[in-house]
């Protein structure tokens, strides 16, 4: 039995919110409609029309990617040119598309993180704040019967997400005391009859943000119709977030045996290397990484003493600048972020296993990088 499409959504979202996204980067849903059930979902970096036949060929009903397929508005849809032929291939096969971009490297445990895992880098930081977040409590009661489908309710909803845990709460047991009046329609007692219930109190803690979709959650939950709630705004640190990681290796290395490591890890042919004219630097240790085309950030780079800047699609002029700040920039391309496929696939597995769902994962087979060394 397949599930419904924005079911999954609702989960991906939860791991790798929209509200992350940098001003306007177009994530989220694309194209097709998200209101339909779906057996086969695709991970993938690029929606090419390659990208879109493998699809058609697997029959994927979702495909879900790193870039978004529209990225600029289209002025005209007709068959003659292959990147809006494209859209029309996907309505045509009623194949959806749904893209987190900027989100997926700002996330915990997302994809600068496991670049950093990969190359042995210890992450202390991140190379530029995007987003700090201050965090809330909701207390709710509830009849005891009724408190594990409220817990479960609210860690769907994005409450009790907590570093490497989710839906974390804690749950007392009380006394609740209400009487009815003429006018209610209570799911326990009757009207004008005191009644003293066994409750549970379940607190959670969320980020402010999401207040909106965990209130309306816990109403979706609750029994009664009049639920008892409190909102606390905390004074714990907040959470933050950022673009790019710096950390540290190890143990120091020469340029060249790192830039073997880097291709090595993600398996190229060759890669770009900006060093100034009189590198001093005999050893590096100390690295900053940002998928993607990260080149305007190379100056937060240099603010966190990074002795190596690894990002892609480096420009010309901004090399040139580069060098005469210092830095030794690494550039091994865009396409590197096609780890985020095996990833993915590995996470959209365990949620899978935990909401026991009847859905198969894709990994697309298709090289989208299109520079080939010669």
């Amino acid at each position: 039995m397949s599930i419904e499409a924005r079911e999954f959504i609702r989960r991906f979202e939860e791991f790798c919110p929209l509200w992350l996204a940098e001003e306007g980067d177009p994530v989220g849903f694309h194209i097709g409609t998200l209101d339909k059930p779906v057996n086969r979902i695709m991970m993938t970096l690029d929606v090419r029309p390659e990208v879109v036949q493998e699809a058609i060929t697997k029959k994927v009903d979702l495909i879900v990617a790193k870039h978004p397929p529209i990225f600029r508005p289209i002025k005209r849809l007709t068959a003659d040119d292959p990147q809006t032929a494209m859209y029309m291939e996907l309505v045509k096969h009623d194949i959806a598309v749904y893209a987190a971009h900027t989100n997926m490297d700002i996330i915990h445990d997302g994809l600068n993180d496991w670049f950093c895992e990969m190359l042995g880098v210890k992450a202390d930081d991140y190379m530029t704040r995007t987003h700090v977040e201050g965090l809330k409590k909701l207390v709710v009661y509830v009849p005891e019967d009724a408190a594990e489908q409220m817990r479960q309710a609210l860690g769907d909803a994005g409450a009790g997400q907590q570093g490497a845990y989710h839906h974390t709460s804690y749950t007392m047991q009380g006394q609740g005391r209400f009487t009815p009046t003429a006018a209610a329609q209570p799911a326990i007692g009757h009207p004008d009859v005191p009644e003293n219930v066994p409750e549970a109190r379940i607190e959670v803690i969320f980020p402010e943000k999401r207040q909106g979709q965990i209130l309306q959650a816990m109403f979706a939950a609750h029994p009664y119709e009049e639920p008892a709630y409190d909102l606390i705004s905390l004074a714990n640190d907040p959470v933050t977030y950022g673009i790019g990681r710096v950390g540290n290796l190890a143990e120091p290395m020469s340029i060249e045996t790192f830039c073997e490591r880097v291709k090595e890890v993600f398996a190229l042919e060759g890669l770009r290397l900006v060093e100034p004219p009189r590198n001093a630097k005999k050893t590096v240790q100390r690295i900053a990484i940002c998928g993607g085309s990260g080149g305007n950030f190379y100056l937060d780079a240099l603010a966190k003493r990074a002795d190596v800047y690894i990002t892609g699609d480096v420009y010309y002029h901004t090399a040139h600048d580069m060098q005469a700040h210092g830095l030794t920039v690494i550039d091994p391309g865009h396409n590197i972020e096609r780890v985020c496929i095996p990833r993915f696939i590995e996470k959209m597995n365990a949620w899978k296993e935990e909401q026991n769902w009847d859905v198969s994962f894709v990994a697309s087979e298709t090289n989208t990088n299109p520079f080939q060394y010669r």
